[in-house]
């Protein structure tokens, strides 16, 4: 069984920066993709950036140049540094991993102030 457990989020001025983490569970992690999605209530989710096994990224074109995604195999954790927030990266984000089938976790509260 797969968990995914968020931390990092917060209330952050524009300008400023939070880091997410999410920490995974299991022996499968350095195998698969992880990533990183932002929902705003009423609005799909979308990708915001992702990580390969091997280390390739890619980045939603809205954040690009101030988000970066890492991770730390060592440790079953996927990073999310995010620099230079602005109100619109208000959301709530989750983590996901792509194995048998999407796994999410439970979501975590980002919010920016102006």
């Amino acid at each position: 069984q797969v968990q995914l457990v968020e931390s990092g989020g917060g209330l952050v001025q524009a300008g400023g920066s939070l880091r997410l983490s999410c920490a995974a569970s299991g022996s499968i992690f350095r195998f698969v993709t992880m990533g990183w999605y932002r929902q705003f209530p009423g609005k799909q989710r979308e990708l915001v950036a992702a990580i390969s096994s091997g280390g390739n990224t890619n980045y939603a074109d809205s954040v690009k140049g101030r988000f970066t995604i890492s991770r730390d195999n060592a440790k079953n954790t996927v990073y999310l540094q995010m620099n230079s927030l602005k109100p619109e990266d208000t959301d709530v984000y989750y983590c996901n991993m792509k194995w048998t089938r999407d796994y999410w976790g439970q979501g975590i509260q980002v919010t920016v102030s102006s």
